[in-house]
């Protein structure tokens, strides 16, 4: 979207004014269907943090997430959401949900071109 829907913005800026992380939403992002929930901004920022922690090779980025300029920018509440920010979330492909276990994503709200509340899920039944 060459100008963000101001739904999509409004439903954004209630994740982070609620720090709710129940807000399902699939999106289109360039032919990509992506699905699964909100998270405020800097909760998703922390669960990354974690997920880079763990690891030997990743550890050193974790800093970046979650050092005093990253919250203090995210925490940014005069001016509207620019991203959406999903955790246990799906790119779908097929029949098939990447990664199954859900990831951590970061989208611009500029570039959804179609999206819906609620996620999908597929079933062999």
């Amino acid at each position: 979207m060459s100008k963000p829907d101001h739904l999509l913005v409004d439903i954004a800026a209630t994740v982070e004014s609620e720090q709710s992380n129940q807000m399902s939403l699939t999106v289109v992002v360039q032919g990509a269907v992506i699905t699964g929930r909100l998270a405020p901004e800097v909760v998703w920022r922390e669960r990354v943090a974690e997920v880079l922690a763990d690891s030997a090779q990743l550890g050193p980025f974790a800093a970046i997430f979650t050092s005093a300029r990253a919250r203090a920018r995210s925490r940014q509440r005069d001016e509207p959401p620019t991203h959406l920010h999903f955790h246990v979330a799906r790119i779908l492909q097929g029949s098939v949900g990447i990664p199954e276990t859900g990831g951590m994503y970061r989208i611009a709200i500029k570039d959804v071109s179609a999206w819906t509340a609620g996620d999908f899920s597929y079933s062999d039944g």
